[in-house]
């Protein structure tokens, strides 16, 4: 496939497991450009990636080496996108559980759009646990309320293709988004600042362990973060300070 001189896949990959090299394997044979950033993994995954993936021009790999959090490593990615001539990523994850086969579909509708934020919208198989349907709605919620609602119609899937430079600058003003908030929040900020979002569909798949399924949430950890970046968030938009470094 012949690589695109504007758009390229990020995959933040913290400890993934043998699921990275199937991930960056799909990824490589629907798009030409992918860009693995490494957020400080121990479990050396990627180390075996350019043997598995045969070495491809398209593939790149960038070593961070502490792990900082899904935000901080598409941020680092992202600067290094721009810097290298690139104006949109599609963000997906290293685990197998985002489509590869639509990721085409998704660049498309960027190139069309390309002011746009292209969000997917998950599409959940029968083996995705309930309590996580359920549970998400509540944040849904709330971030609808922030984004007065409009913006992503799921803010919490993070199969998406961002222009880079609005991307980089609201990540950069900000203290939040650097871990399992950079989803949600940057769902907010980016509709704060006036971007539209087009959604479509994207099925959504849950990798038990026995297949090599591999979860870093915390529940108590993860949730308190996103509640008081939910805190943050409410503050600005009920005092007006949306564009404030909270």
């Amino acid at each position: 496939m012949n690589p695109s001189t504007t758009h390229l896949v990020l995959m933040p990959a913290f400890n993934p497991g043998r699921l990275l090299a199937d991930a960056v394997r799909d990824a490589l044979s629907n798009w030409g450009n992918v860009w693995v950033i490494v957020d400080g993994s121990t479990d050396g995954s990627h180390e075996r990636l350019r043997s598995v993936a045969g070495d491809p021009p398209g593939l790149r790999v960038i070593v961070r080496p502490e792990n900082g959090g899904k935000g901080s490593a598409v941020l680092t990615g992202a600067r290094a996108a721009r810097a290298a001539g690139f104006t949109h990523a599609l963000v997906m994850d290293a685990d197998g559980q985002h489509p590869a086969e639509r990721i085409g579909d998704f660049m498309r509708a960027s190139l069309e759009q390309p002011r746009a934020l292209v969000c997917g919208r998950p599409v959940f198989g029968p083996e995705a646990p309930r309590v996580r349907r359920y549970g998400r709605k509540l944040s849904v919620g709330l971030v609808h309320f922030e984004t007065f609602g409009k913006g992503a119609a799921d803010p919490l899937f993070g199969f998406r293709v961002y222009p880079l430079e609005p991307l980089v600058r609201v990540l950069e003003g900000t203290r939040g988004g650097r871990h399992y908030d950079f989803d949600p929040e940057m769902a907010v900020r980016l509709a704060w600042i006036g971007m539209p979002a087009l959604n479509l569909d994207a099925s959504c798949r849950y990798i038990d362990r026995q297949r090599g399924g591999i979860s870093h949430f915390h529940y108590v950890r993860d949730n308190l973060a996103m509640i008081r970046m939910h805190v943050r968030l409410l503050g600005a938009r009920i005092f007006g300070r949306r564009n404030a470094a909270l």
